[in-house]
C-alpha cells in the first residue's frame, strides 16, 4: 500500500509541475503580441498605409473618406474598439485601429 500511495504522490507533484509550466508559457505567449507594421516597410508603402488615417495623403488617394479607419475595415480582425489588430495583408503584424490603406473596404 505504501508503494501504491508513494507513487501516487509523486505523479501527483510531477503533474501540478507540468500544469503550472503550461500555464507559464501560456501567459507568456498572450504578453507577447505581434509587431505593429512599419509605414516604411515595402508593402506598407505599397498600400499607402498610414498608422493616422488623418495622414492620408488626400491628393494620392483620391478614394479615401473621412472616417475610414482601420477598425471599420472589412479586413480588420479585431473589434472596433482594439488599438490594433490583425490585417491579412500583413500577415503576422498589427495594423493600428486609426490607420488606413488603400485596400480599405467598408465592413457589412
Amino acid at each position: 500500500m505504501n508503494a501504491t500511495r508513494r507513487t501516487f504522490v509523486i505523479q501527483s507533484v510531477v503533474g501540478a509541475g507540468a500544469l503550472g509550466c503550461a500555464g507559464l508559457a501560456r501567459a507568456q505567449a498572450a504578453a507577447t503580441a505581434p509587431a505593429m507594421v512599419n509605414p516604411t516597410d515595402a508593402q506598407a508603402q505599397a498600400l499607402g498605409y498610414v498608422a493616422d488615417a488623418a495622414k492620408v495623403d488626400k491628393a494620392k488617394y483620391t478614394k479615401f473618406a473621412a472616417g475610414q479607419v482601420c477598425t471599420n475595415c472589412a479586413l480588420f480582425q479585431g473589434k472596433a474598439t482594439d488599438a490594433a489588430g490583425g490585417c491579412p495583408l500583413f500577415a503576422g503584424k498589427q495594423v493600428a485601429g486609426k490607420g488606413w490603406c488603400s485596400a480599405w473596404a467598408k465592413k457589412a
